[in-house]
């Protein structure tokens, strides 16, 4: 039989906790998940191989990059974002709204959409729902966000109850867009956010409103935008129970491991955080027992592995000591080695995730996990 379009299903939940695995046409996303960034059609400072070696089943793309440079049309003219970074398997493209609101100077919003000036040139340029759906078409998008806006949580409640209700109604025209995509839209999948900041009631308001509107899964959106790991694990207490269990649960923008296991803890399948490859690149390595600085001099000498728990290659070819000196060097290797490690280390630690779920172990695995990350 042919693959689904989009199928979800949950093999086991322990608590909040759950495990299964999305599939689509392009293959199969085991949840929880964890998707590296690719920016702009690249993760970063690796090898797309390298990055499915690393465990990966989906990455993410961004619109906002991706529409300003190259262009999403010359993308469509050279056979979709897939054949052009030469990535096979499933990939999720943002909506656009985030990076207009944190990267555009000159930015005016309207209940159309953003108008606003590129970082790149000043060019100027009008992202709506229709054009954010638009764009994610014409690269091939797997997995589609609806356009919305992100303000922070520390914004006046009624600007931040206004601006849900006005993603709530862009949510309802991405839809529609969506919807009129012909061929792409019978084979990809199309997300809701949910927004409202840390306030339970406009987040359970945009809950219903997305519900009642109708996707294949739902994100949780606005955290991780400054408001601190409390107050987004008080959120996520409630905000995750308010959308629909038959359905995935994206998480976007986190984050630190800590973040991840408590999110998962807290009912939530999907990921994705630049972190761990912008700290490759600046020579921060995240292991078993915490995040190591590998600029620090007292790894100078020391001709052990970045992690002994670790199974990535880097652990078991190079010393802390090589990997100290290739980063004071400047040298590039060092930015890919690490970053290599770290996407390693985040894939084991969703596969061990998975695991404990799957054994109904999850509360030990989380209680351990902390007491060695967080010594």
């Amino acid at each position: 039989m042919p693959a689904p379009r989009f199928d979800f299903r949950v093999d086991a939940v322990d608590g909040k906790a759950r495990t299964g695995a999305i599939a689509m046409r392009r293959g199969e996303i085991r949840t929880p998940a964890f998707m590296p960034v690719g920016t702009a059609a690249t993760v970063k400072a690796m090898k797309p191989e390298t990055v499915r070696a690393t465990g990966a089943d989906v990455i993410l793309g961004n619109t906002y990059h991706l529409m300003l440079r190259p262009g999403a049309e010359r993308v469509a003219r050279l056979g979709g974002l897939h054949d052009f970074m030469n990535w096979p398997r499933p990939i999720l493209t943002d909506s656009g709204g985030y990076q207009v609101m944190s990267l555009s100077d000159l930015r005016k919003l309207t209940e159309a959409g953003v108008e606003f000036r590129s970082h790149i040139d000043g060019a100027r340029h009008m992202l709506t729902p229709e054009r954010s759906m638009e764009i994610q078409r014409l690269l091939g998008s797997d997995i589609v966000m609806a356009f919305d806006e992100c303000p922070r949580a520390d914004r006046p409640r009624d600007e931040i109850a206004a601006s849900m209700e006005l993603s709530m109604r862009w949510a309802k025209r991405s839809r529609d867009a969506f919807d009129a995509g012909g061929a792409h839209a019978e084979g990809a999948a199309l997300f809701g956010i949910q927004q409202g900041a840390l306030d339970e009631e406009l987040r359970r308001r945009s809950a219903e409103a997305l519900t009642e509107i109708g996707f294949d899964g739902y994100a949780v959106g606005g955290l991780a935008v400054g408001e601190g790991q409390e107050a987004m694990f008080a959120t996520l207490d409630f905000a995750p129970d308010m959308l629909p269990a038959d359905r995935p649960r994206y998480l976007m923008g986190v984050g630190k491991p800590d973040d991840l296991v408590g999110a998962v803890e807290r009912g939530i399948d999907m990921f994705d955080c630049v972190l761990p490859t912008r700290s490759g690149r600046n020579g921060q390595a995240f292991t078993w027992n915490g995040p190591v600085n590998l600029r620090n001099a007292r790894h100078a000498e020391d001709s052990g592995p970045l992690d002994e728990r670790c199974a990535c290659e880097v652990c078991s070819t190079y010393s802390r000591a090589y990997l100290h000196h290739l980063h004071k060097a400047g040298e590039i290797l060092g930015a890919m080695l690490l970053t290599e490690h770290n996407l390693a280390f985040y894939q084991q630690l969703m596969q061990a995730m998975r695991a404990a779920i799957g054994e109904g172990r999850f509360a030990a695995f989380a209680s351990d996990f902390r007491r060695d990350y967080l010594r």
